[in-house]
């Protein structure tokens, strides 16, 4: 089956579509980086890629949610796989737009937008990467609102959409269409396992979604927040400002601990990065020890062995001098750390969002308390 020719019908005014500067790019790196939760992996080895596309030419333009026409047909992409490998198999342009061409393939339908499933970590740089090529706008929305390590760990599985069809693709020119699956659990078993097979890392473009199912579904403007995440931290540093103070202020974040990394288990199974890191405090937290466990995001933070912060909350660490966030592929015995709480988008913490999302989503027995309030369930 032939892909059919793109002819673009996009309904939208000139205030819903805008281009994205080369500058607007990085800022977009560093945010998505704090969002990643220390999962989805460095998002500065795409925004290179993407400043190598700047330069010949390329432009990216970024789409309000709200510009959609019900009817448009989007593209939701992702990598997939263990942030460690990623250092080591890097996201380019030609594999992020190789499974939304397979997908126009296998459905016989264009689109006419992209977006990220995950706005954390490479991720959120990756419908950047593929609309370079394929001259699509990217749509300011995510379904996750950070980043989260599985395929149902989503706004479009908390509201019972369809998992399927699903494409993926490799670097050794491997291709994989899942037609169907039973649920989105499922969804996960069978992309988690072709991932695996193909060396722990693989790129997908996941169940095309319509522009009614966007902007009803999705977590929307989380693109424009991470360049606003992006912006406050390098502003804060061109100042001569405590990076973390001033993102805490401006996004309603909560300091947890301060410390240094003691001790670190890491590796990498069935697809994931899985360890713990123990931290030994330093300056207001001397004396106290914390402990972050991670499937490729961080899950739980405990401090003095008490669960103190657990997701859906965005758990960050982050340089305590730069306020660059660290990554769980990158963290490093004697780093000094900063560990700091983020809200979650409030669809994460309805019963159906914590079902998926919640601490018990990822084998813990723990009441999901956010430190942001009196705890819910």
């Amino acid at each position: 089956m032939k892909c059919p020719k793109r002819e673009h019908h996009l309904i939208v005014d000139t205030a819903g579509l805008r281009e994205v500067s080369a500058d607007e790019l990085e800022l977009l790196a560093t945010g998505a980086w704090v969002l990643g939760a220390g999962g989805g992996g460095s998002p500065y080895f795409s925004w290179l890629n993407l400043r190598k596309l700047y330069r010949q030419g390329r432009q990216v333009r970024l789409l309000d949610p709200m510009g959609l026409s019900d009817d448009d047909r989007v593209a939701v992409v992702s990598s997939m796989g263990a942030p460690l490998v990623m250092q080591e198999r890097l996201i380019d342009a030609a594999l992020a737009a190789k499974p939304v061409r397979m997908m126009e393939q296998f459905t016989g339908r264009k689109f006419d937008a992209i977006m990220a499933v995950e706005v954390g970590g490479s991720n959120a740089l990756q419908p950047f990467l593929a609309g370079a090529l394929l001259d699509l706008p990217v749509v300011d929305a995510d379904a996750m609102g950070r980043a989260f390590p599985e395929a149902q760990m989503t706004s479009f599985a908390i509201h019972d959409l369809s998992m399927f069809p699903l494409t993926l693709a490799d670097i050794r020119d491997n291709e994989v269409v899942i037609a169907r699956a039973a649920s989105w659990k499922w969804m996960e078993r069978l992309s988690r396992k072709v991932t695996t097979e193909v060396g722990s890392i693989a790129f997908t473009c996941k169940a095309p979604r319509n522009g009614k199912e966007i902007k009803h579904c999705a977590i929307l403007h989380t693109v424009s927040k991470a360049i606003r995440i992006g912006q406050t931290i390098h502003e804060a540093r061109r100042r001569h400002l405590d990076p973390i103070e001033e993102l805490l202020k401006a996004e309603g974040g909560k300091l947890l601990f301060t410390g240094k990394v003691a001790d670190l288990v890491r590796r990498t199974t069935e697809g994931f990065l899985r360890g713990t890191a123990r931290l030994e405090g330093l300056e207001n937290f001397a004396g106290h020890s914390a402990e972050l466990l991670f499937q490729n995001e961080f899950s739980i933070g405990l401090i003095d062995d008490v669960p103190r912060v657990m997701t859906p909350d965005i758990i960050c660490t982050m340089d305590s001098e730069s306020g660059e966030a660290i990554g769980t592929e990158s963290l490093r015995y004697g780093q000094r750390v900063t560990i700091i709480g983020l809200p979650a988008p409030p669809i994460m913490l309805t019963p159906k969002g914590l079902e998926l999302v919640g601490p018990k989503a990822f084998g813990y027995d723990l009441r999901f308390r956010s430190v942001f309030q009196d705890g819910t369930e």
